[in-house]
């Protein structure tokens, strides 16, 4: 899932099909690619689950799965709960005061 939304291409992608539905030869208008390169694009979201597609008439129309999605921004926000997590921690110990150094000290 997070290798297919490192594209910003993808990215982008995906947050207009969450918009709303749009055929793969209207995506491909938008991008300054290819017609087959944009296929490969919402192939890779597809199978990452971020995206599906089906046929209607000649054309393959693309919709968001919002549920998938959710559950990248769920699995993102724990990851940053850890990392906000160790970075408070640095700074208690960065900011806290230092206790006197006892080496050598004679008492």
């Amino acid at each position: 899932m997070f290798h297919a939304l490192a594209d910003s291409t993808r990215r982008d992608i995906v947050a207009l099909v969450l918009q709303g539905e749009h055929s793969v030869s209207d995506l491909a208008r938008r991008y300054p690619m290819s017609f087959a390169a944009v296929q490969k694009h919402v192939a890779v979201l597809e199978r990452a689950g971020l995206v599906s597609k089906h046929r209607q008439g000649r054309e393959q129309r693309v919709r968001g799965e919002a549920g998938t999605v959710r559950e990248a921004h769920r699995l993102l926000d724990q990851i940053e709960a850890v990392w906000r997590g160790r970075l408070g921690r640095i700074e208690d110990l960065v900011t806290s005061p230092r206790s006197p150094d006892t080496k050598g000290d004679s008492s």
